[in-house]
């Protein structure tokens, strides 16, 4: 294994997660408190980031792919963003706090897709699999949030609750710093900026995104809704955090031990992605219809089991049927849908559906909790029936954009075979590597 190479991408992936976990789980308490905000104005500064996801992700992974290293793209964007949320620390006014918050998310959201196309690009050449380097995400979201707490206790206090972004903005310039050794990244102009979307051909990867695009939000009715669910079943509102960690904690473990053996080895894709949904499911039943502290504190483990078969797998599915010329526009397809669109649409409905069910200020939890699990549970069983596993023999190629007079054309998705000098194509077929 080359170890230089792990760690330069450790960092980055440790860096982007970092930057995020340090004021998103605390940002909302001086929203509501020091400046006074209205749930719903919360709502929206939370609201940028998804926002942003569904424009610059696709953008910036068509420009790594063309014009510009990935590297560099990623530089920049942490360098702006350090700057934008040094600014939002300073903002009183929900006007000029979203506004800050919604010009970083746009640099944010760019970097997303990036980190990915460079670990997909060079990890096999390290010697060395995913699941080591996608670890260091929940790490560095939870050990961002640790040293934000420290620091606090430091200080006597949390203060005016500023201090989260400015943590954010020292954690992006280290993220600006760890970019620039990163190793370089290929790209050649020619692709469309939207060529992405013909992996929507491959009829498998059709019924895959179609699936995230419903159910990759439904994570929003454990986030919205898990806090107020575990206090008026009697857990304590300081022990909530605590308790909420365990999903990061099997988040971590399941990345680590068990990732690259479920959809490499055991169940390949369709079966991981699946497993992923039904663990969700499994959790909001037990949401649904549970109201014992002791079984509602170890069925957090689930939502790490999920995010790590469905979410990142997901993006791991993606690297793997797209081809090398268009690894970041798809990588910024897939943070379209699932960080974007699908969350935000996602957002709106939780918030709608626990309005729908509350009575005198009281939520049924049943009825909230049986959207998600519905969902949830139709969708992993639409993956495990209805989505291809990729065959074996398909391990070692890799579908190719299909080119006519040195442009890429968006159309067609077929494996690239030479002859001679030449290149033909076969008929459009669903092939993929397994990383």
């Amino acid at each position: 294994m080359d170890t230089g190479l792990y760690v330069k991408l450790s960092l980055i992936m440790f860096f982007q997660f970092a930057v995020w976990g340090a004021w998103c789980p605390v940002l909302a308490a001086r929203c509501l408190g020091p400046l006074k905000m209205t749930g719903k104005q919360t709502g929206w500064i939370y609201a940028t980031l998804p926002l942003a996801s569904m424009i610059t992700p696709i953008l910036a992974g068509w420009l790594s792919d063309n014009y510009v290293d990935a590297k560099w793209l990623m530089a920049g964007c942490h360098l702006v963003g350090a700057v934008l949320l040094f600014a939002a620390a300073r903002q009183q006014k929900f006007g000029s706090l979203f506004l800050v918050m919604f010009l970083w998310s746009l640099c944010y959201a760019a970097a997303l897709p990036l980190v990915n196309k460079v670990l997909f690009a060079h990890h096999e050449a390290g010697g060395f699999g995913t699941g080591g380097v996608f670890i260091w995400a929940p790490v560095a979201w939870a050990l961002a949030g640790y040293l934000l707490a420290a620091l606090r206790n430091l200080r006597g206090g949390e203060g005016d609750g500023s201090d989260c972004l400015v943590l954010a903005g020292v954690l992006s310039i280290l993220m600006f710093v760890c970019c620039l050794v990163q190793p370089d990244t290929a790209f050649q102009a020619g692709s469309n900026l939207l060529a992405a979307l013909a992996l929507l051909k491959i009829p498998s990867y059709a019924v895959f995104m179609a699936v995230t695009l419903v159910a990759a939000g439904m994570q929003q009715f454990y986030f919205l809704g898990s806090a107020p669910f575990m206090q008026s079943i009697g857990i304590q509102g300081k022990n909530i955090s605590a308790v909420m960690a365990i999903a990061q904690v099997v988040q971590a473990l399941a990345t680590w031990w068990l990732m690259d053996r479920f959809y490499g080895e055991l169940l390949g894709f369709n079966g991981t992605l699946a497993v992923g949904l039904f663990c969700w499911a499994i959790m909001f039943l037990v949401y649904a219809q549970v109201r014992v502290p002791a079984l509602i504190v170890p069925i957090q483990a689930f939502h790490g089991f999920a995010y790590v078969f469905f979410i990142i797998v997901g993006q791991i599915y993606t690297g793997a049927i797209s081809p090398k010329e268009m690894g970041g526009a798809a990588q910024g397809l897939i943070v379209f849908v699932q960080a974007g669109l699908s969350l935000f649409l996602c957002t709106q409905l939780a918030g709608y559906v626990m309005d729908k069910f509350s009575v005198d200020s009281k939520f049924q939890w049943n009825k909230i909790f049986a959207v998600p699990l519905v969902c949830a549970a139709v969708g992993g069983a639409v993956l495990l029936f209805g989505m291809k596993n990729p065959e074996p023999a398909a391990a070692d190629e890799k579908p190719a954009v299909e080119r006519t007079e040195g442009s890429t054309e968006s159309g067609d998705i077929a494996p690239a075979v030479e002859e001679g000098n030449k290149e033909a194509s076969e008929t459009p077929a669903e092939k993929t590597e397994e990383p």
